[in-house]
């Protein structure tokens, strides 16, 4: 019995010393129970649906064997906790030996569907940087794989550089920060829940990553196709919006956590900034300030509209000031600083028209290029971190005319053409030269004829990519762009069919085929062309580009090659 005792009258319990300890314990006990009990179930029933096999490991890399040899071979599950069934996006698919054979040199390329190389990554900066290496750098074999997809940002790269970082890496190269807004979380997605703060994201991408969180998530999500950007016109964000705050916070933590993974592993990192197309790609969308009067509106439509038939009548300046003082009733609309752009440069004030056509890309409200803030973050955070930094902003801003990036270096909106592709693809080469272990020389680059030469990149080629952009172009929201009629003029006459002579096309594959005979890029491309005229030739070539073995391969009209 618990003992007694009377005070004041009143006969109450007395408590025993040891009774206060002994209920700490017990809420203790309960407390664990609560959360380990639980926990315990969740990783018996995670292992349980692994051992069954129901739903499937999102690691990087799964073994594989190329050509007989033991392999790490690009996972194609890998990229489903970022996107909706049916709707995965891959990167070119690329396999890493086992063993890293001596006198190897292996870079990594991270990043978007600009690293990648769109639209063909036969000819992306890491193509062309992969020919100027091992053409002058003959006594070192040099592994340049290229991971960049499309559609993805940080939150994924950083999970690919973590996946990489056991494979002997020598250099990572980070060319990231188009997708910050419209990728995988971010406030303009229609991928994922977007906007979030770091904490929540991770925790959502290793929910999906296991089992448990797979088979929940298929169950609630209908499978979707894939329709490229014409499927985020709903998702504007203006600059604004307190959820750019947030994307930019999120990007920051992810590039500095994706360098310490690098360097951990004993790799070098080339931070660049990103490239965008500013005189020749208007804003997609434009948004009016917030709290803007109706009467304030309807002034400024009319100030604008007297721009543009100013404009039309071929008087820039009259224009610019009607702009201007549109401006001045509502200075954040993404449209109206391009044409005050346009008009300053039609006036020769380049440095105006370059402060406009900057402005109009950072009020754009359909975020596909990387904004001012993000090329921000690339440098500082390359500097705080002490790693190379290669402005691609600026090298392919000093080429440009009048310091304005146009459609002869990026195709659109953030796709480099071949010549951009080489100017970056150089800066990089200067920054690895020196780096190189001891015993090898530093050398200029090859020339871009002559690395064009290597690649392959044939009349052929070049006719096909300006026939993929003109398809591209025809497509939402490019179909908004004010200068869309321009656009489409600019590539419809490089899209008529070449006058180049097929047998000079199969020469040209064949001598650089020649200089490098396993360089499976090349294999693949000569086969698609080779297709209409010789199928079995065809498929012969594209057997070469095999990525791994056992893997299908298809000819472009979808007969699988035996």
């Amino acid at each position: 019995m618990t003992p007694q005792v009377e005070i004041a009258g009143v006969v109450v319990e007395r408590q025993d010393a040891h009774d206060g300890p002994a209920k700490r314990r017990r809420w203790i006990l309960q407390i664990a129970a609560a959360i380990f009990v639980p926990l315990m179930v969740l990783v018996i029933v995670e292992g349980g649906l692994r051992l069954v096999g129901v739903a499937f490991s999102t690691s990087l890399l799964v073994p594989c064997t190329v050509k007989g040899s033991p392999s790490s071979c690009y996972n194609l599950f890998f990229a489903t906790p970022y996107f909706p069934a049916g709707m995965v996006q891959t990167p070119r698919l690329y396999s890493i030996p086992a063993t890293k054979p001596p006198g190897t040199y292996r870079i990594f390329v991270l990043g978007e569907s600009a690293a990648m190389g769109d639209p063909d990554s036969a000819y992306g900066f890491s193509r062309y940087l992969e020919v100027m290496l091992r053409g002058r750098f003959p006594a070192i074999k040099f592994e340049v794989v290229n991971t960049g997809s499309v559609a993805i940002n940080s939150h994924v790269v950083l999970r690919i550089a973590e996946g990489l970082a056991d494979q002997k890496p020598d250099l990572f190269i980070i060319y990231s920060g188009n997708n910050e807004v419209v990728g995988p979380y971010g406030p303009g997605t229609m991928l994922t829940s977007g906007g979030m703060s770091m904490p929540v994201v991770r925790s959502s991408i290793f929910f999906r990553t296991t089992r448990i969180g797979q088979l929940l998530t298929s169950l609630g999500t209908k499978k979707r196709e894939w329709h490229g950007m014409e499927m985020f016109l709903d998702q504007q964000v203006p600059a604004d919006s307190p959820l750019m705050q947030q994307a930019y916070s999120n990007y920051e933590d992810n590039l500095r956590d994706t360098i310490r993974v690098a360097q951990a592993a004993g790799a070098k990192v080339i931070v660049s900034t990103v490239a965008t197309n500013l005189k020749d790609c208007a804003p997609f969308a434009s948004m009016h300030r917030k709290n803007l009067r109706r009467d304030d509106l309807k002034k400024w439509s009319a100030l604008v509209q007297q721009g543009i038939d100013l404009d039309a009548g071929n008087s820039p300046a009259e224009a610019l000031k009607q702009y201007q003082a549109a401006d001045a009733i509502d200075d954040g609309y993404a449209e109206l600083e391009f044409r005050m752009a346009r008009a300053a440069w039609r006036l020769r004030d380049y440095k105006a028209a370059r402060e406009h056509f900057l402005r109009a890309r950072d009020l754009d409200t359909l975020r596909f290029r990387a904004d001012s803030k993000v090329n921000e973050i690339n440098r500082s955070v390359a500097t705080s971190s002490r790693v190379a930094l290669v402005d691609a902003e600026k090298i392919l801003s000093d080429v440009s005319p009048d310091g304005i990036i146009g459609t002869d270096l990026i195709y659109e909106h953030v796709h480099m053409t071949p010549e951009g592709n080489y100017l970056l693809a150089r800066a990089i080469f200067a920054q690895i030269a020196p780096t190189l272990p001891k015993g090898t020389q530093a050398a200029e680059p090859p020339s871009e004829i002559e690395c064009e030469r290597l690649l392959a990149l044939t009349g052929f080629d070049r006719w096909r990519l300006a026939n993929d952009m003109f398809g591209w172009l025809q497509k939402a929201p490019f179909t908004n762009q004010l200068n869309h009629s321009e656009q489409l003029f600019h590539f419809a006459g490089d899209a008529e069919a070449p006058n180049e002579n097929p047998n000079n096309t199969v020469s040209q594959y064949q001598w650089a085929i020649v200089q490098h005979p396993d360089d499976p890029m090349l294999h693949l491309r000569f086969g698609g062309f080779l297709f209409p005229y010789n199928r079995n030739a065809a498929a012969e070539q594209m057997r070469m580009a095999q990525p791994w073995d056992g893997y299908p391969m298809f000819l472009p009209d979808g007969t699988e090659i035996r």
